[in-house]
């Protein structure tokens, strides 16, 4: 079952398209036209009915200023998001609990570590009995077995197989390896289609087959079927205190933007999240 629930709010002033986040205790504006100021009214009374403690705005680059006035701060950003134009995530925080954040001197040194890495080889070849498929509906009970598996706690319920299902029908694209028979390793593109932009997302591969590489091979597939549906802002956001996640999406050109504070609950705790993005549509330009 999905605990989150997308909301359209339009008023004389503004419209607006907010996301309550209950199994996170935050709530999301992702889209907003009008009067800022009545907009973050109304998302601020909303996080309060909701009982949650961490609010974020999608912002736009030029309403930088007004959303530092009226007390957010800038976490991260998405080159090219809103059809060309950047994406600012900025946050509001309503409790001490939410803000703090014991790992970030550790995360930062994650950052500073995976930017030494060298460039990539061109080619990862996996083992010829790892098999790579684009997945359907027919794939969805080996998804939720794999996701349920590696997480303990995810911020979508990727452990039940309609929840997959649906997200097939709204446009996500899965592709993933199968071994024996079995789903290993999986991740999947969440496509917005109105602002022609991408998250990789939804990366799981189980511990004993990830010395493969399988991931960067199923990032780069993906990639090369947003290409051919014209879509080149591709981002990602990944655990801030997992080295291999951040390695792997650097040594595929990503650029780091930044980090969301206490974002999600996942694996075992409330964690923090690193943006990373790429343009599809330039040549990876490593080290920068």
């Amino acid at each position: 079952m999905h605990l989150g629930r997308s909301m359209v709010l339009s008023e004389k002033e503004y419209n607006m398209t907010v996301y309550l986040d209950k199994q996170n205790k935050r709530v999301r504006v992702e889209d907003y036209l009008g009067r800022l100021s009545s907009v973050l009214d109304r998302a601020e009374e909303l996080l309060e009915s909701e009982k949650g403690d961490k609010l974020i705005i999608k912002g736009r680059r030029e309403d930088f200023t007004e959303l530092v006035e009226r007390g957010f701060s800038f976490e991260a950003s998405i080159d090219g998001f809103f059809l060309g134009s950047d994406c600012m995530f900025f946050s509001k925080f309503f409790s001490d609990d939410r803000k703090a954040s014991p790992h970030w001197l550790q995360e930062d040194g994650i950052i500073k570590s995976v930017y030494h890495l060298a460039e990539p080889a061109q080619k990862i070849t996996p083992p010829k009995d790892y098999v790579l498929k684009k997945m359907d509906e027919t794939d969805a009970s080996g998804l939720s077995a794999l996701y349920k598996e590696v997480f303990q706690i995810y911020p979508t319920p990727l452990n039940d197989k309609d929840y997959i299902v649906q997200t097939m029908k709204e446009g996500s694209i899965y592709y993933g390896f199968a071994h024996d028979g079995q789903i290993v390793s999986a991740a999947s593109a969440e496509v917005n289609s109105f602002y022609k932009n991408a998250e990789m997302t939804d990366c799981a591969t189980l511990k004993e087959h990830r010395k493969h590489g399988l991931m960067k091979v199923l990032l780069a597939r993906l990639e090369d079927e947003l290409i051919e549906n014209g879509i080149y802002c591709s981002y990602s956001i990944a655990r801030a205190l997992s080295f291999g996640m951040n390695a792997a999406l650097y040594q595929l050109g990503y650029a780091y933007r930044g980090r969301l504070v206490n974002n999600v609950y996942i694996y075992d705790k409330i964690e923090n999240m690193n943006v990373w993005v790429k343009n599809l549509a330039k040549p990876p330009n490593f080290g920068q």
